[in-house]
C-alpha cells in the first residue's frame, strides 16, 4: 500500500499534510474534555462554589467541543479531495499503461481482471485514503496521549485499562489471520465473476442457439456463491469486532468504577473528593484508549483489501511492455529515401508462452505499392507474420524492416502511422459511421490521453477545458473536409452503399461493437478506416473472408485504383483473392515453402497446387 503512494502530487502531500495537523488538533480537543469536566466535577461538589464559575468552565468545554467538530470536518474534506484526486490519476494511468501492452501483456492480464482493477479495486484503495488514513494517524495519537495522561492517576486503574488493551489485541489478531486471506481472495474472484458475466454477454448469440442457459447460469452461480461465502465469512467475522469492544469498554468502565468505589470508600474524608475528580477523569481517558483502538481496529477492516488492491493496481502499472518504444522519428526515415517497402530478413519468431518457433527464417521483400499475399493452412504463422510489421510482437531473430529501417529502432507512433490495419476480427466502437472510419485521426488524440491534475485549482480548469473540448467535439459535425475523405474510403470499401441506407447516413449510430451492423458490413467499415488515412503499407488479416465474390472483387479493384501508392499485404484463404498479387508467400508450419506469382506457384509449390484445386476448377485457376 506504501508503494503506491508515490503517485501522489506535491499538492495532495500538502493537503495529506495539513490534515495531519488537524487530526492532532482534534485529538488534542477530545483529551482536553475530560480536564474541563473534572473542574466542573470539582465545582459542583465542593460547597460555595459559584454558578457563573460552573458556566465559565462549561462555556470553556463547549468552545473546545466545537474546536474538535471543525477540526473534523476540515480533516474529512481534506482526505476525501486526496482521495478522489489520487484515484482519479490512479485510473488516468492505469487506462494508459494498458493502451501500452500488446498482446503478451494482454494475455498475462485477462479483459475481465482489468475491468476490476481499474474500478474495484481503486474503490477499495479511495475508500482507505478518505477512511484509513484518517484512523491510521488519529489512533495511535490517540492511544499515546491518553495513555500518557492516565498513566500517573493511579496505578489500579492504569493496570486495568493495560489488561483491557491486551486482550483486545490479541482479539484483533486472532481475527485478522483468520479474515486476511479471505481479503486477498476476495479481489480475485470479483475478477473471476466479472469473467463468467462478461463472457456470457459477449457470447449471448451462441448460449441462446445452444440453449446453455442453465449451464451459463450454473457457472455464474457457483462464480457468485464463491465470492458470496467469502463475503460471509470476512462479514460475520468482523461482525465480532464491534460486539467486542463494546464490551471490553463496558468491562473497563465497570472496573474503574468498581476500583474507584473500593479506593474512595478506603480513603480519608479530604482524599474523597480528589479520588472522585480523578476517577471521572480517568473513566473519560480509558474511554479514549479502547476508542483508539477501536478506530485501530477498523483500519484492519479497510486496510487489507486496499493493499490487495493497491498490489494489484501496481501490477498493473509497473508492468514493462515487451515492445520497447524506439527512437527514430518520421525525420530520421525520411533520410533512407524508401517509402513503403516491408523486408523480412531470416526472421525467427516464438511466441512469449510457447518453447517452439511459431516462424521460421522467414525472408521475402515488398517494394512500394506491391501486393503481397500470404497463404496457408490453418496455424500456419500467417496473422503471426504480418503481426511484426505493427509491432504488436517482435521478432526473436531476424530482422523487420520498414522503409529499410529496423521495426525496433522506430518511434512506434511514428510506425504505425505508417500502416493501415485490418484485423481477423473487425472491431467498431460506439459512435457514427463517420467517427468509426475517420478513427485515430490527430485532432481528438490530446483530449483522451492527456492527463489533469484535479489538486490544483489550474489543474481543475484544465480538466474543465478537457471535458468542454469533449463535449464540443462530439457534438460538432464531422467536417467536410473529413466527411469527403470518410466517403471516399467508404466508396474503396463498397461501403457507401449500405451506409446510405441506414437512418442518418454517415451520421447513423454504431452500436457498441458494432452490434448493429452485419458481420460484411464490419469488416467493408473497418477496410474503410484503414484506407481512409491513406497510409504507406496497408495490412488485412483474412479481412476478405465476410465478403461475397463480387463485393470480394469490387474491393479488390478500387483497392488498386485508389491505394496504388500503397504497399498491400494481405492474409487471406481464398485463391481468387490473391490470384493477382505482386508476391504469394506460401506457408507451412511457420515455415515459407514458396514463394512467387500464382502462376509460378502453380508449377513449383505442391502445398499452393493443394490449396488451389480444392477452391478452383483448372480452368479457373489458368485463366
Amino acid at each position: 500500500m506504501l508503494r503506491i503512494m508515490k503517485y501522489l502530487s506535491k499538492a495532495e502531500i500538502g493537503q495529506m499534510l495539513l490534515a495531519l495537523v488537524t487530526i492532532v488538533g482534534q485529538v488534542f480537543f477530545d483529551l482536553k474534555l475530560p480536564d474541563y469536566m473534572s473542574d466542573i466535577t470539582t465545582l459542583v461538589e465542593t460547597p460555595g462554589s459559584a454558578m457563573q464559575d460552573i458556566w465559565i468552565a462549561g462555556g470553556k468545554m463547549l468552545l473546545i467541543s466545537l474546536g474538535s467538530v471543525a477540526c473534523a470536518v476540515i480533516t474529512g474534506y481534506l482526505a476525501a479531495r486526496v482521495g478522489s484526486s489520487f484515484t482519479q490519476r490512479l485510473r488516468s494511468l492505469e487506462f494508459r499503461q494498458v493502451e501500452s501492452f500488446g498482446p503478451a501483456e494482454m494475455n498475462r492480464f485477462s479483459t475481465a481482471s482489468l475491468i476490476t482493477r481499474s474500478t474495484n479495486d481503486i474503490t477499495q484503495i479511495q475508500m482507505f485514503i478518505t477512511t484509513g488514513l484518517q484512523l491510521i494517524v488519529k489512533s495511535p495519537i490517540m492511544a499515546v496521549w491518553a495513555v500518557a495522561k492516565i498513566a500517573g492517576e493511579g496505578f489500579e486503574w492504569t493496570l486495568a485499562t493495560g489488561v483491557a488493551v491486551v486482550i483486545l489485541l490479541a482479539a484483533i489478531a486472532v481475527m485478522m489471520t483468520m479474515v486476511m486471506p479471505k481479503f486477498k481472495a476476495m479481489q480475485q474472484l470479483t475478477d473471476n465473476i466479472n469473467l463468467v458475466a462478461r463472457e456470457n454477454l459477449t457470447g449471448l448469440k451462441v448460449v441462446r442457439a445452444y440453449n446453455a442457459e442453465d449451464y451459463q447460469e450454473s457457472k455464474f452461480t457457483k462464480a457468485n456463491k464463491e465470492l458470496t461465502e467469502t463475503q460471509l465469512f470476512t462479514n460475520r467475522t468482523m461482525a465480532f469486532m464491534m460486539p467486542l469492544m463494546n464490551t471490553i469498554m463496558n468491562g473497563l468502565m465497570l472496573a474503574v468504577y468498581w476500583i474507584g468505589a473500593y479506593l474512595i470508600d478506603a480513603a480519608e474524608l479530604t482524599d474523597k473528593l480528589t479520588l472522585f475528580s480523578n476517577m471521572v477523569v480517568f473513566s473519560n481517558y480509558s474511554v479514549q484508549v479502547i476508542m483508539s483502538f477501536l478506530l485501530m481496529s477498523m483500519v484492519f477492516v479497510l486496510w487489507p483489501r486496499a493493499d490487495v488492491s493497491a498490489q494489484r493496481v501496481l501490477e498493473v502499472l509497473d508492468t514493462e511492455p515487451m515492445v520497447e518504444n524506439g527512437t527514430k522519428t518520421a525525420a530520421d526515415i525520411a533520410k533512407t529515401g524508401e517509402r513503403g517497402t516491408v523486408e523480412f530478413k531470416s526472421v525467427s519468431f516464438t511466441y512469449p508462452d510457447s518453447r517452439e518457433a511459431m516462424l521460421e527464417n522467414i525472408s521475402f521483400s515488398a517494394k512500394a505499392g506491391q501486393t503481397v499475399a500470404f497463404i496457408g493452412s490453418t496455424g500456419s504463422g500467417k496473422s503471426s507474420l504480418i503481426n511484426l510489421v505493427p509491432r504488436f510482437y517482435d521478432a526473436t531473430q531476424g530482422q523487420v524492416l520498414v522503409d529499410g529501417v529496423d521495426v525496433r529502432d522506430y518511434d512506434l507512433t511514428t510506425l504505425r502511422d505508417k500502416i493501415g490495419y485490418v484485423p481477423q476480427q473487425s472491431v467498431l466502437f460506439k459512435g457514427t459511421v463517420a467517427s468509426n472510419v475517420s478513427y485515430g485521426d490527430k485532432p481528438g488524440d490530446s483530449t483522451v490521453v492527456e492527463l489533469a491534475d484535479t489538486s490544483t485549482a489550474a489543474g481543475r480548469k484544465h480538466e474543465a477545458d478537457l471535458l468542454a473540448a469533449d463535449k464540443a467535439a462530439a457534438s460538432a459535425s464531422i467536417s467536410a473536409a473529413r466527411m469527403s475523405r470518410v466517403k471516399a474510403a467508404a466508396d474503396v470499401a463498397q461501403a457507401s452503399e449500405f451506409v446510405n441506407r441506414m437512418d442518418g447516413g454517415f451520421e447513423a449510430a454504431i452500436a457498441q461493437g458494432g452490434s448493429n451492423v452485419s458481420g460484411g458490413q464490419k469488416q467493408r467499415l473497418s477496410i474503410a478506416r484503414a484506407v481512409y488515412r491513406h497510409p504507406e503499407i496497408l495490412i488485412f488479416d483474412d479481412s476478405f473472408s465476410a465478403l461475397d465474390f463480387r463485393t470480394d472483387r469490387e474491393v479488390r479493384e478500387a483497392l488498386a485504383r485508389e491505394a496504388k501508392d500503397s504497399t498491400k499485404l494481405i492474409v487471406a484463404q481464398r485463391i481468387g483473392t490473391i490470384m493477382n498479387a505482386d508476391l504469394i508467400v506460401v506457408l507451412d508450419d511457420g515455415k515459407i515453402v514458396g514463394q512467387g506469382t500464382h502462376k509460378e506457384l502453380m508449377e513449383s509449390c505442391e502445398v499452393y497446387q493443394q490449396i488451389a484445386e480444392s477452391q478452383l476448377s483448372k480452368a479457373e485457376l489458368m485463366a
